[in-house]
């Protein structure tokens, strides 16, 4: 209910807009508001598994031999934090109704480490939304992705470009 001031950034409120199984469309994609998708906590079997699938590297799949490594324990893989990251933008900031498809992303970074047992929180912040002029039955909206931990560390940032249909046409 209402508009609380981030920064420069106003953020909505969070059950108007990020609500699971809502209904978004482009028209609902207003740059330069701010949203709050909610956290996620990383779990040590998780990170492990998966960088035994995706990244084995010492760093992600050996608790022990972790310890001497560059970062003094366990991490999670950047791809994991990606994935986690995804799970929450996918259900609280895309939706069934709209989503067409994502040409890419730019400027993905993995900023701190992420560790197992940390909470990771996932805040965007809407760009640019902007009426395809050829295909007036879609918009591209372009989103800045944060991801921070517990601490309110920022631990990965990343530009995403997704195409979203229009709740009514041209």
């Amino acid at each position: 209910a209402g508009f609380v001031e981030i920064g420069v950034i106003g953020m909505t409120n969070q059950s108007d807009f990020t609500a699971v199984g809502r209904a978004r469309y482009f028209e609902d994609y207003v740059a330069g508001e701010s949203h709050e998708l909610g956290t996620v906590t990383v779990d040590e079997a998780e990170v492990v598994a998966f960088a035994g699938r995706y990244d084995p590297q010492i760093i992600h799949t050996d608790r022990e031999k972790a310890k001497s490594g560059p970062f003094g324990g366990l991490i999670a893989s950047g791809w994991q934090t990606a994935g986690l990251m995804m799970s929450l933008y996918a259900t609280r900031y895309l939706s069934d109704a709209s989503s067409l498809a994502s040409p890419g992303m730019d400027e993905l970074r993995w900023i701190r480490p992420v560790r197992p047992g940390d909470e990771l929180t996932v805040t965007v912040n809407i760009v640019e939304a902007k009426q395809s002029r050829s295909k007036p039955d879609r918009g591209v909206v372009r989103t800045d992705i944060r991801v921070s931990n517990q601490d309110g560390e920022e631990v990965m940032s990343m530009l995403a470009v997704n195409m979203i249909s229009c709740r009514e046409p041209g």
